[in-house]
């Protein structure tokens, strides 16, 4: 009696193994997101003592500066490591400037810049905001084709203290570049 070489059996078994595996895989591929099954319950996760965050962003460091009138200084913020700002600016109605990303060459995604504006003693009287969200890749330098990462920005004083403003500050308490 003759017997099946081994090497048959096995290029047999793994045949069918295979064929299965595909089978198996198709059905799970034909599955819609529908079908699939709801988790019925989430891992939830406390933290003693910990408040979720609410409200814009502040920089406590807005409230320590007393500007001499005339005067726009930058407030100390989480990301001051990672740009520079040129051009600054106060002439009694808004503070101006451009942000310009230092540590690595990718474009700003986010950027948020708080204007602190204070009256003619020192004192912060109000503060107002820069937003800016990228809706695409952004400008491209032309020659060497990296992300443009100066980003001009103007914020005014609100009209609440139109008149008493005689100094201001800038911080960034918002920075997202990739």
């Amino acid at each position: 009696m003759k017997r099946p070489p081994i090497i048959a059996i096995a290029v047999a078994a793994a045949a069918v193994v295979i064929a299965g595996s595909i089978a198996i895989g198709m059905t799970a591929m034909a599955r819609t997101d529908a079908a699939a099954p709801l988790p019925t319950d989430a891992v939830k996760t406390t933290l003693p003592g910990l408040v979720a965050a609410s409200g814009a962003p502040e920089l406590d460091s807005i409230r320590l500066l007393r500007p001499k009138p005339g005067e726009l200084r930058q407030a100390a913020g989480p990301f001051d490591d990672r740009f520079a700002l040129d051009g600054l600016a106060f002439d009694g109605t808004s503070a101006s400037g451009a942000l310009r990303v230092t540590s690595d060459v990718s474009a700003v995604l986010d950027l948020e810049i708080i204007a602190g504006f204070y009256d003619a003693g020192g004192s912060l009287i109000g503060s107002a905001r820069f937003v800016y969200h990228a809706t695409d890749d952004g400008p491209v330098d032309p020659v060497t084709g990296t992300p443009v990462e100066s980003i001009p920005f103007r914020v005014a004083v609100p009209a609440e203290f139109a008149g008493r403003a005689v100094s201001a500050s800038v911080g960034v308490p918002v920075l997202v570049n990739e």
